[in-house]
């Protein structure tokens, strides 16, 4: 057996390694092992078109991490974590060139929308005033673990107009904008970032995520990592080895080694075994830690059949551009300037046809795509005169059983991902920016399939570790039983996206997981 460790961490994604400092912080001899080449999971930034052309694999925007105190308190600065904070925070563009953007201000975020509506910019002012008046009680629910159901239910009750609360918490998406916006334009500006968590506009909870994610890039901004996402994750393994922690990339683990009831040791798919003193977190997928780390033997039957159960989500796809230069959006400098740009007709209705679409199975005919400016953002990421972005397809399916654009002929993902990437290439330039296919270098396409291939997470080809449905948050995320990080096995964690908060970049988890293990310690 290899040397033993205090503690070994399973995934050196930013929640993994995020778990990891602090463990190593607070003395612990502390291993991350990950099965990728490099650190980051999720956030990683490779040149994966053409040598000088920097791409964000998965997370670009750095959202709700804005409101985790770990960057201060591991002082990630000292170790080349640095953000870029734009005037406009995202923009929403439609066909016949009209336009609705975020900007820094919420004043004229107001005007922006006062274009479509006047009534709805007034309105927006009101739910961004309050998020801020909110801000530290959810920051407070995001960066500590979930109260228990009833704890949570019995709130309601206790406080004024707690009803109308949890109707709020529970509204969908649809509900909640047709009450308080009137223009289509001002439901779709606001309404596209339920897609980002695959929650459709009938979906329980989609109002009060949209308020959440909306009002939280009002008041704090849709910043971007300078140099890269992957430049947070590093900055989180650089302070890892300054307390004496160690990474391993290239490992990957096929079993938790157990005994007398407790993880002893872990094993990798090459047959090594590294031995473990006190404690085992995984930031992998939450199925993966239960059923194939640890197994029906230790875990029981009956937890493996609820974990096989767990809803996943919808898939996506991204497609990388390398571009000859900046786009030209028919709307005008301000989508040029935005992090992200969502391009989509003026009508609420478009989103029911993506998501009947995808979830049966279908190719949707003209899916949501998040336009990402990587390099409008931040120049360093593309050569001088070029640009690289990415074009992240919200909502597709995992198994093809049809085609709604009624072109593509392949039914698995390596045969239609090509064709569908064109169809796609042509819907963008024909709604919002004229003569893009000119501008591409080089196209590179990575398919639900593709995603899992690279990234075993990344399951059934999402991203963040299972659905962000009701019945999957909060105390019941993963599933009841397990929602306070801790396994059945005494000494063994689940420490990413599978826990409370969430998906998405915020280090939340990460960070929770480590603060119970730390406090589960002490007591042992």
């Amino acid at each position: 057996m290899s040397t033993t460790f205090d503690a070994i961490v399973i995934g050196a994604g930013h929640n993994g390694l995020t778990c990891a400092c602090y463990l190593a912080r607070a003395g612990l001899q502390v291993l991350a092992l990950d099965q990728y080449h490099t650190v980051g999971g999720m956030a990683t930034t490779e040149e994966v078109t053409l040598p000088g052309f920097q791409s964000d694999l998965h997370a670009f925007g750095y959202q709700f991490a804005s409101l985790s105190p770990v960057p201060q308190e591991l002082e990630l600065s000292a170790f080349g974590f640095e953000l870029i904070r734009p005037e406009i925070n995202f923009s929403h563009v439609f066909p016949d060139g009209g336009i609705i953007s975020m900007h820094r201000s919420v004043e004229d975020t107001v005007r922006s929308i006062g274009r479509y509506s006047k009534k709805d910019g007034e309105t927006w002012r009101r739910w961004a005033e309050r998020f801020v008046q909110e801000q530290d009680q959810i920051a407070a629910w995001m960066n500590s673990p979930p109260p228990s159901l009833a704890e949570a239910t019995s709130l309601f009750s206790r406080i004024p107009n707690g009803l109308d609360e949890y109707r709020f918490e529970l509204q969908s998406l649809r509900s909640w904008l047709n009450e308080h916006f009137e223009a289509e334009e001002t439901r779709l500006f606001l309404g596209s970032f339920a897609c980002h968590a695959a929650v459709g506009p009938d979906d329980m909870g989609g109002g009060h995520l949209v308020w959440l994610f909306a009002s939280l890039i009002q008041a704090l901004g849709n910043r971007v990592v300078k140099g890269g996402m992957q430049r947070l994750p590093l900055a989180l393994a650089a302070y890892l080895r300054s307390k004496g922690g160690q990474i391993r990339t290239g490992a990957r683990v096929s079993k938790i080694v157990m005994k007398d009831g407790r993880a002893v040791a872990v094993r990798l798919t090459d047959g090594e075994e590294i031995g473990v003193r006190q404690v085992v977190a995984a930031s992998t997928d939450p199925r993966q830690l239960v059923v194939d780390f640890l197994g029906e033997a230790h875990v029981g039957g009956d937890l493996v059949r609820r974990m096989q159960r767990y809803e996943w989500g919808d898939a996506y796809l991204a497609i990388y551009l390398a571009l000859d230069g900046p786009l030209a959006y028919r709307a005008g400098a301000d989508a040029g300037r935005s992090p992200y740009v969502h391009p989509t007709p003026p009508t609420l209705e478009y989103f029911s046809r993506i998501y009947s679409e995808c979830r049966s199975g279908q190719l949707p005919a003209a899916p949501l795509m998040l336009m990402c400016n990587d390099s409008a953002i931040d120049p360093g990421r593309a050569p001088s005169g070029k640009a690289v972005m990415k074009l992240v397809v919200l909502n597709v399916p995992y198994d093809i059983k049809g085609d709604a654009t009624r072109k593509i002929a392949g039914r698995t993902w390596d045969e239609a991902k090509e064709a569908y990437a064109d169809h796609l290439i042509d819907l963008v330039a024909d709604s919002c920016v004229p003569g893009l296919q000119n501008l591409i270098l080089k196209r590179v396409v990575h398919s639900p399939i593709d995603m899992e291939r690279a990234i075993p997470s990344a399951v059934r080809g999402t991203v963040t570790h299972g659905a962000s449905w009701p019945y999957q948050s909060g105390e019941q995320r993963p599933i009841p039983g397990l929602g306070h990080y801790r396994m059945p096995v005494p000494n063994v964690y689940l420490c990413g996206s599978g826990a409370h908060p969430g998906g998405g970049v915020s280090m939340a988890p990460g960070r929770n997981a480590a603060h119970v293990i730390l406090a589960e310690l002490e007591a042992y």
